[in-house]
């Protein structure tokens, strides 16, 4: 298939796919729900809203500032600022093409602080991993404290064999690629290994890092200011305000994976929680305003935090390099 086709057809499924779970979700509401949905955003306390929207601005500026413990081991002493930008430059972006925000980041902190793109592409690869490794956490408790209500959900949909064959089948592709790559004497080979090679160091830079403690301080942090933001959300409706810590935990889960589905987790994320929440009792109009209500305030920052970033970007390093020259 040509490249440019899969390239389209990566940006434009996943929008197609939201699009479609929105009204897939619309199409069972009544008219009557429909309004109650209404009702419920008029009738919301907008001031948990803007302290949900607080607490993701905490986990944004603790992510840009995490960034730097990870550049300074490889000689790298960055602006914060520039840090905190690239962070709202690559949010905005997988809101539109899914996963080029760590391309586009890495690529404007590698043109405006002059660093090896393969460096800062790995420390961004080590920051998803700690990322990664948080969500699992999290998820593992949920499933080990709320196992029967979870499997209510999964249903017979769980199969272990076909994802175990499924692991087994893309890890031997996955070895017998990275075995030609190290073999193969190519100039695109030596490319790779080069781009590799500097994504290792990155890698390397949590263990030589000398504010470790600190990393894994903001790593936390920043998993907290995500659940707590999603916490708050609950008190703005009166359906909704005396959630078990069980539910918003369970929600939690949900919303974060099904934003891997969509762009954004358009349609997706609203219906995931709305899903979830039923489990729990909560009515089905009731469990998608919040579901709604939730991506909505989170979407409306990133886009804003994205679209000043694009602004300010070039104009900070501009008054930047003009103070450095002056000096």
């Amino acid at each position: 298939m040509n490249k440019n086709i899969k390239k389209t057809l990566g940006i434009v499924l996943p929008i197609l796919l939201g699009v479609y779970l929105i009204w897939a979700s619309l199409k069972k509401l009544s008219p009557e729900d429909i309004e109650a949905i209404k009702a419920s955003f008029q009738m919301a306390e907008y001031k948990w809203i803007a302290l949900s929207l607080f607490f993701a601005s905490l986990s944004h500026l603790s992510r840009a500032y995490r960034w730097r413990f990870l550049l300074e081991p490889m000689g790298y002493k960055v602006s914060y600022i520039n840090c905190l930008l690239t962070v709202g430059l690559a949010y905005f972006m997988n809101l539109g093409i899914p996963r080029s925000g760590e391309l586009a980041r890495a690529a404007a902190m590698s043109k405006y602080e002059k660093i090896p793109f393969d460096k800062t592409f790995g420390s961004i690869v080590v920051e998803r991993v700690a990322d990664v490794i948080m969500l699992l956490i999290i998820i593992g408790l949920v499933f080990v404290f709320q196992f029967e209500y979870l499997v209510s959900l999964i249903g017979d949909h769980f199969n272990p064999t076909k994802i175990i064959i499924t692991i087994l089948i893309v890890a031997f592709i996955i070895t017998s690629i990275v075995r030609f790559i190290k073999k193969s004497k190519s100039a695109f080979s030596a490319k790779i290994r080069k781009f590799f090679s500097g994504i290792g160091e990155g890698l390397k830079s949590i263990v030589h890092t000398p504010k470790k403690w600190a990393y894994f301080f903001h790593t936390i942090f920043i998993w907290a200011m995500y659940i707590l933001m999603f916490y708050v959300v609950g008190f703005a409706f009166p359906e909704t305000s005396n959630l078990s810590i069980s539910a918003i935990m369970s929600a939690f889960v949900v919303g974060s994976l099904s934003m891997m589905l969509t762009n954004g987790g358009i349609g997706a994320y609203p219906l995931g929680v709305q899903q979830i929440l039923g489990v729990y009792g909560v009515a089905k109009v009731s469990g998608l305003a919040f579901g709604w209500m939730m991506w909505t305030a989170q979407t409306t920052l990133v886009i804003s935090f994205g679209v000043a970033a694009f602004l300010l970007l070039p104009i900070y390093n501009k008054m930047k390099k003009e103070t450095s020259i002056a000096d």
